[in-house]
């Protein structure tokens, strides 16, 4: 299967991942557990907030936040497994979530 083909793949499925209410609650309770002072609400716009500022980013930019947030990718032939990266997640929530909401609605 062509780098490509996986990378696009990888990035569907992680646009999904990003919206599953699991993900997003498992999310809200370690960045809470960190000390930050974040509503689930929160946790879920600066998720739903990513996938559209990915698009404005360079590639390099994309490709980090890929590493940041993606452990293992094992590819099978039925499919690919993708492990998320808990620390990225909850890092990438709390400086998406520090960010003030006027500036990620005009972003």
């Amino acid at each position: 299967m062509p780098a490509g083909e996986i990378e696009a793949a990888v990035i569907y499925q992680l646009r999904g991942l990003l919206r599953a209410p699991k993900i997003v609650v498992r999310t809200w309770r370690v960045v809470r557990q960190s000390g930050e002072e974040i509503l689930e609400a929160e946790a879920r716009a600066a998720l739903e907030w990513l996938d559209p500022l990915r698009d404005e980013l360079f590639p390099a930019e994309q490709a980090q936040i890929v590493q940041l947030l993606v452990e293992r990718v094992d590819i099978r032939p039925q499919g690919a497994d993708i492990r998320l990266r808990t620390e990225g997640l909850t890092s990438l929530v709390s400086d998406l979530h520090a960010v003030r909401p006027e500036e990620r609605t005009a972003a």
